[in-house]
C-alpha cells in the first residue's frame, strides 16, 4: 500500500520505492517511542514525504522538454483490484496533474483509498472540514473519470500484436485500420530522444507515420518486443540489445486504439524488467 500510495502521488517508480524505504528507516528510529500503529505511521511518513517531494518537482516539470507523463509500472504480475487498477491508467495520473500536492493526497488517500476523513485528518496534519474541502476542491479539478478499460484482455492483446506486426512490415493501411480517426500520441523523451514527438501528435495518419518512422529508424538494431501490461493496460517494452528503448501504452475504445502513451526517456525505463536472455 505505501508503494501504491507514493507511485500514484509522484509517477516514479524509483522515486516511490525511495520513499517507502526512507519511511521504514525512521520507523526503526522511532520504534523506541510509542508508535502504536506502524501502518498509521508509516502511511502519514510516505504521503507528507511525497507532498515534499512533489512540490519540490514541480519546477523541473515547468521545464521538462516535451510532454511528462509518468513512469511506466509493470503490473501484470501484481493484479490490483479493479479501482486500483484505474487509478493507475496513465490518463488518470495525469488528471491528478491538475491538483496541488496537498489536493492530490487528499484526494488519493480518500476517493482512491477509502481513508475516512478523521483518518485522512491526521496523516495530513489538517481539521476533518479542511480535509473535505481538499477532497471536494479536487473532485470538481478532476471531474468525473472515465473509465478505462472498455476493452477485454483477449482483445487488447490482439491488437497490440496487430500494431506491432504492422509497424515492423511497414503496413501504413494496417496501422491506420487499427488506429481511431481521433487518436492522439503523447511521446514523452524528455529531451533526450532524438526524433522524438515534443508535441502530442493526433489523427490516424499521422500517429501512423510516427510509427513507421520510429521502426525504420530502429529495425537494423536488435530490437525485440515484449507485450506487458503497464499501469494497468495492454502494452509493450521495446528493447535494444536487451536494454529498454521504450515502453508503449494503449487506450482502446470501441475496439480501436484511441491513445497511445510512448515514453522513451531513458531516466524513466531504468525500472522496467530486463529479459531473461540479457539477465
Amino acid at each position: 500500500m505505501l508503494f501504491s500510495i507514493a507511485y500514484r502521488m509522484l509517477g516514479s517508480v524509483m522515486d516511490a520505492e525511495d520513499l517507502v524505504q526512507e519511511a521504514y528507516l525512521r520507523w526503526e528510529e522511532a520504534k523506541e517511542t510509542d508508535v502504536r500503529s506502524p501502518q498509521a505511521y508509516l502511511t502519514t511518513i510516505v504521503t507528507r514525504l511525497a507532498i515534499n517531494q512533489l512540490r519540490a518537482a514541480r519546477t523541473k516539470r515547468e521545464t521538462y522538454v516535451g510532454p511528462w507523463l509518468p513512469e511506466p509500472l509493470v503490473t501484470e504480475e501484481t493484479p490490483d483490484a479493479v479501482e486500483l487498477a484505474e487509478s493507475l491508467s496513465m490518463a488518470f495520473l495525469l488528471l491528478l496533474e491538475r491538483l496541488g500536492p496537498v489536493e492530490r493526497a487528499a484526494y488519493l488517500l480518500h476517493e482512491v483509498f477509502d481513508f475516512e476523513y478523521a483518518e485522512l485528518a491526521r496523516v495530513l496534519d489538517k481539521t476533518e472540514a479542511n480535509c473535505r474541502q481538499l477532497v471536494t476542491r479536487a473532485r470538481k479539478r478532476i471531474g468525473s473519470p472515465e473509465a478505462r478499460f472498455e476493452a477485454d484482455p483477449a482483445q487488447a492483446k490482439r491488437l497490440v500484436e496487430k500494431f506491432t506486426a504492422a509497424s515492423f512490415a511497414g503496413d501504413m493501411d494496417g496501422l491506420i485500420a487499427l488506429l481511431a480517426e481521433d487518436i492522439t500520441l503523447w511521446g514523452d523523451g524528455g529531451g533526450k530522444v532524438a526524433g522524438g514527438a515534443r508535441r502530442p501528435v493526433h489523427g490516424a495518419s499521422s500517429v501512423a507515420r510516427l510509427a513507421l518512422g520510429f521502426m525504420r529508424r530502429v529495425v537494423p538494431q536488435e530490437i525485440s518486443v515484449r507485450p506487458t501490461e503497464i499501469n494497468g493496460q495492454a502494452g509493450f517494452v521495446a528493447y535494444v540489445s536487451g536494454h529498454p528503448l521504450s515502453a508503449v501504452i494503449f487506450d482502446i475504445r470501441n475496439g480501436r486504439i484511441q491513445t497511445i502513451y510512448a515514453i522513451g526517456n531513458p531516466d524513466k525505463l531504468q525500472s522496467l524488467p530486463v529479459p531473461e536472455s540479457h539477465g
